[in-house]
C-alpha cells in the first residue's frame, strides 16, 4: 500500500470549488412567499447575507426555471436556525421537461436545536443532463408548527 502524509495546507488547496452558475441571467424564481427583508436573491446571488425567509409560516417551494436547459453537476445548500428546536425536511427534484413530471434527487431532514446544531450544509454531488426546472421544497417544522422557512445558500455548478 502506498501512503502519503498531507500537511494542513495540502488538505486545505485539494479542496476545488467548482465554477458556480449566475442564477440571475440563467434562471427565473418562482417561489410561494418571501419576506420583503429576506428576497431570494439574498440565496441565490454571490456576496449577499442575510439569505432568503418565507413570509408565512408553512412548507414552501422554491422553483428555478431555466431559460435554457442546464447540465448540473453539484447543488449546495445551507440552513441556519438559531433560535427555535425543530426538525426540517427538505426535498430537491428536477425535471428535464419543464415540470411536466419531476425526479427526486434527495429528501432529507435535519434537526436544528440553538444549544448545537445551528447550521446543515449539503453539498450534492450529481451528474443531471437538461435540467429545465429545480425545486426546492421545505417544510420548516415536521411536527406542524409554526416556523418559517429559510434558505441562507442556494448555488449550482
Amino acid at each position: 500500500m502506498r501512503k502519503r502524509i498531507i500537511t494542513p495546507e495540502q488538505r486545505e488547496t485539494s479542496i476545488e470549488e467548482p465554477h458556480w452558475l449566475n442564477l440571475e441571467e440563467l434562471a427565473k424564481v418562482e417561489l410561494s412567499s418571501e419576506d420583503v427583508q429576506h428576497p431570494i436573491e439574498n440565496a441565490l446571488l454571490p456576496g449577499a447575507a442575510s439569505g432568503w425567509l418565507a413570509a408565512v409560516p408553512g412548507e414552501q417551494t422554491i422553483r428555478l426555471i431555466f431559460i435554457e436547459p442546464q447540465r448540473l453537476r453539484r447543488i449546495r445548500l445551507s440552513f441556519v436556525e438559531t433560535e427555535i428546536e425543530r426538525t426540517q425536511e427538505y426535498v430537491l427534484r428536477w425535471s428535464s421537461d419543464h415540470g411536466e413530471s419531476f425526479q427526486e434527487i434527495v429528501r432529507q431532514q435535519w434537526h436544528f436545536s440553538p444549544q448545537g446544531s445551528t447550521h446543515q450544509i449539503e453539498d450534492h454531488v450529481v451528474e443531471l443532463a437538461e435540467v429545465s426546472v429545480l425545486e426546492l421544497n421545505i417544510k420548516p417544522d415536521i411536527s406542524g408548527g409554526r416556523a418559517l422557512a429559510s434558505l441562507a445558500l442556494l448555488r449550482l455548478a
